[in-house]
């Protein structure tokens, strides 16, 4: 799926994050982000990004503290340049998922061999237990921007997290396997 653009918000009546995804085939993916789901989801995005620009073959950082600042240089470089003012594009989309987002219950983090980083979110709440999912490979660049644009969300849902102004806190180690988050 190649990824046009990317929103985050916060739905004060929901009390949930409003993932929305459109790609360049003119397709709409909605899904909620609840409370409990971003928290224990966010510390392992950041460990994905920090592994994920550690595999740069130009960059030697070995140790997790020169992974950490290598990540954090090159997510303040993509920050500087990406266009975070266009407005979301939602016209004329077709929604595989349909209107309604999908409530996100469980998530699967790949660290693929190609340097990217593939997402399976998965709805296997009650009346939907046999599962809806949704699947995006995510580039460390846009890895960036979604961990960019949930920090914001966050902010304006003010949910408390204690430790969330260290970003790189706890995420000294990526998935070494293929873990999952139940809601």
């Amino acid at each position: 799926m190649n990824i046009h653009q990317m929103s985050v918000q916060y739905d004060d009546r929901q009390d949930r994050l409003a993932l929305r995804v459109n790609n360049q085939d003119s397709q709409e993916f909605r899904l909620w982000l609840t409370r409990a789901m971003t928290l224990r989801l966010l510390p392992h995005l950041q460990a994905s990004v920090v592994h994920l620009e550690s595999r740069d073959p130009q960059v030697m950082a070995t140790d997790t503290t020169a992974q950490q600042m290598l990540a954090e240089l090159k997510r303040e470089n993509f920050l500087s340049q990406a266009d975070f003012s266009t407005p979301f594009a939602s016209q004329n989309l077709q929604l595989p998922l349909g209107e309604t987002p999908m409530l996100v219950t469980d998530v699967q983090l790949n660290l693929q061999n190609c340097g990217s980083l593939k997402l399976l979110f998965l709805d296997k709440s009650g009346d939907n237990a046999s599962g809806s999912s949704c699947e995006f490979n995510l580039q460390a660049s846009l890895l960036h921007g979604l961990l960019h644009l949930i920090e914001q969300a966050l902010k304006k849902a003010q949910w408390q997290q204690p430790d969330f102004p260290q970003r790189t806190e706890g995420a000294e180690s990526a998935p070494s396997e293929h873990p999952t988050y139940r809601h």
